[in-house]
């Protein structure tokens, strides 16, 4: 190949690796982020998996049930195969048919519904319950007795559910963190102690 032609091919090749590249570095970090926070969990990779493929499945459940997913507001949240179901469906009737979906999804060791029975809740609402959730994560990160990645925190209607597998010194020190924020109703703690 003489100089011209090789300089030309190298002109089109380095940059197009160079877009190839810069586009799977955030899938690189992402993957590695993912990697490192697996690495830190208390649960198992397999049960870190599990969890996320119970909620996968149980979203899928409630979406394709369509008088369950037109009537209802539901979240899904699986820690160590421990389900917790929250938001709104119109009737008790409902609430069982939610919890009979999720029953049947493998893996799932038990289940908390704390749906309400009640209109599914507006977005001011959610946004609320986002915000609280948040300031607990920030107050939680800047606490010293208490690691923000062994307890997972989920806000509905102002309610704040604890999960997670800690001791109980650790439980403690996070609802005290709860108690402590304003626009919290409740604490339910829903932790499975290491001690």
């Amino acid at each position: 190949m003489n100089k011209l032609k090789k300089a030309a091919w190298l002109g089109l090749v380095i940059p197009a690796a160079t877009l190839f590249l810069q586009a799977c570095v955030p899938v690189v970090a992402t993957g590695a982020a993912t990697g490192a926070s697996v690495a830190y969990d208390r649960r198992t990779t397999g049960s870190v998996i599990d969890d996320q493929g119970i909620e996968f499945k149980a979203s899928y459940a409630i979406y394709n049930n369509k008088e369950i997913y037109n009537q209802s507001h539901i979240n899904v949240t699986s820690y160590n195969g421990v389900v917790l179901l929250t938001g709104e469906t119109p009737s008790e009737s409902l609430k069982q048919k939610v919890t009979a979906e999720v029953k049947a999804i493998p893996k799932v060791r038990r289940i908390h519904n704390e749906l309400a029975i009640a209109a599914p809740s507006a977005l001011p609402s959610r946004s609320s319950d986002a915000w609280i959730t948040s300031k607990i994560k920030a107050k939680m990160t800047t606490d010293e007795n208490t690691d923000p990645f062994h307890v997972k925190v989920v806000t509905e209607r102002g309610v704040v559910y604890l999960m997670g597998m800690v001791s109980h010194a650790e439980a403690d020190q996070a609802v005290n963190i709860v108690r402590n924020s304003a626009g919290v109703q409740r604490v339910v703690k829903i932790f499975e102690y290491t001690d």
